[in-house]
């Protein structure tokens, strides 16, 4: 299943094939509560941006293993590329910014992000 994304302002448009499971991750750490985070992780290959990467900022925190990336005009955030544990690369999309998801029908699964 192909989801199109973008952020508030449309500046950043992103696609993404996989199936959706009904489920995100719901982080409790500094960054991914105050953001709202409701993440749904793919392979890296299965993204494609849409809008070129120079209308976009990165923030990275804490070990800097992930590049948060955010639209330089609006401010969301949208995704972030990351490694998985398995070594592969890896994209986490911020499901609150794809086209066509009822959030009320998300499973939202904890994850103590705090804690690390």
């Amino acid at each position: 299943m192909r989801y199109v994304g973008s952020c508030h302002c449309g500046d950043n448009r992103f696609e993404v094939e996989k199936e959706f499971a009904a489920s995100a991750i719901e982080c409790n750490c500094s960054h991914c509560s105050r953001k709202g985070y409701l993440l749904w992780f793919a392979p890296r290959g299965h993204f494609e941006l849409k809008t070129p990467m120079s209308k976009l900022g990165v923030y990275t925190f804490n070990k800097h293993v992930i590049e948060h990336h955010f639209c330089k005009r609006c401010g969301t955030t949208t995704f972030g590329f990351g490694t998985a544990p398995n070594g592969a690369e890896t994209v986490a999309i911020n499901i609150r910014c794809l086209d066509g998801v009822d959030l009320d029908k998300i499973e939202r699964q904890p994850f103590d992000g705090k804690s690390l």
